[in-house]
């Protein structure tokens, strides 16, 4: 009994664990450029800035604009001040009118009584529109606040920054190009450069479609860079769970950390992936199986003859085989001549020089 795993070997090929072209969101004329290929640039960093002279022009307007709802605002309160006064006195008047009608009828005339009525009811309206008007004009300030919002949010897309750590892999433009905005449905949006994020690497495994069940989420694969000598051990973190319909093979990926950059992405890896593995199996030499109508491996009985036995295979490595049912440890099977061979015929075993198991036999001129 010994340990046998399956391994399957592939070639893979390294890819930047992010990569975008960066636009412009607005169009302009390239003020400034401030990186180049090769250049190792941060999150957030400025790359390029453009030149958007009707950008500044919004925003001015629409500075203005604020400034001009909130003096209106401003002119609104106080025109509410003045109507709650105006309405304070009116009221005032009509109550006093009012009460010295009910101690003295007579005494103050319908007419009058009913001019300071309707003067107080119209001064309560006027201080109702007047707050009404100066909720239009907070309203209006609202919007005035949301243009000007827009206009610095599209005046801050003037400054292209990296959305993440990473590499100038390509330049596009110098200083002075126009750039169309990013947005534009136009065939000619140009991007202004290329980021790759290259700390971080996908390496990138095809699997043959015979050996998609047996992929998992963590499972070990050794991996060698002919062109560094670099070796390294890395595990399965993803895969699409989807046969190609041209390759026949799953896409399976392993991330390689890259902090020095020694890696480059495109550069190819010899991998070994290890499939199935187990550690106390009973194992045979492939060359002792026979296929057929029935799978079977001779055996040397105890009084030195032949016979073949049904058998039912496990995991099969390179060069070994692991038997599930049909043998037992310590079963001498043949490895050669076996189509020489017939139930029952007196052989002479000879020990193969192998090492990988302790009881593989070799016929040698049966009689």
């Amino acid at each position: 009994m010994q340990p046998i795993s399956r391994e399957l070997q592939v070639a893979a090929v390294f890819q930047p664990f992010q990569e975008v072209d960066l636009h412009g969101k607005v169009s302009g004329y390239i003020r400034q450029i401030n990186v180049d290929i090769g250049d190792r640039v941060h999150q957030g960093q400025v790359l390029a800035t453009l030149e958007v002279p009707e950008l500044q022009a919004q925003v001015l307007g629409a500075d203005a604009g604020v400034a001009r709802s909130q003096s209106d605002i401003a002119r609104l309160k106080n025109e509410i001040a003045r109507a709650e006064a105006n309405y304070a006195a009116s009221h005032a008047n009509y109550q006093r009118l009012k009460a010295a009608a009910e101690q003295q009828p007579g005494l103050i005339a319908a007419q009058e009584l009913d001019d300071a009525e309707a003067h107080d009811l119209a001064a309560a309206a006027q201080v109702d529109a007047a707050k009404s008007a100066t909720k239009a004009g907070e309203e209006a300030l609202g919007i005035s606040k949301a243009d000007l919002q827009r206009v610095h949010t599209m005046a801050g897309y003037a400054s292209i920054t990296a959305p993440f750590n990473g590499v100038v892999t390509m330049r596009y433009a110098d200083t002075g190009s126009l750039i169309p905005a990013g947005t534009s449905n136009s065939a000619n949006a140009q991007p202004v450069v290329r980021l790759a994020q290259s700390d971080l690497l996908r390496l990138r495994l095809p699997i043959p479609e015979e050996n998609v069940p047996l992929v998992k989420e963590g499972s070990e694969v050794k991996v060698r860079v002919p062109a560094t000598g670099k070796t390294f051990t890395g595990k399965v973190v993803r895969y699409t769970r989807n046969v190609s319909d041209t390759t026949r093979t799953m896409l399976t990926e392993v991330d390689v950390k890259n902090p020095d950059l020694s890696l480059t992405p495109g550069m190819y890896a010899n991998t070994s992936f290890q499939l199935q593995h187990k550690d106390n199996a009973l194992v045979i030499p492939a060359a002792a199986v026979l296929h057929g109508d029935h799978t079977i491996v001779w055996v040397v009985d105890q009084t030195g003859h032949a016979q073949s036995r049904n058998v039912t295979l496990g995991i099969a490595s390179a060069n070994t085989q692991e038997i599930t049912a049909g043998l037992n440890p310590g079963d001498q099977v043949i490895v050669g001549g076996q189509s020489a061979l017939q139930a029952g015929q007196a052989v002479h075993a000879v020990p193969a020089h192998m090492d990988l198991v302790d009881y593989k036999e070799q016929a040698e001129g049966g009689r």
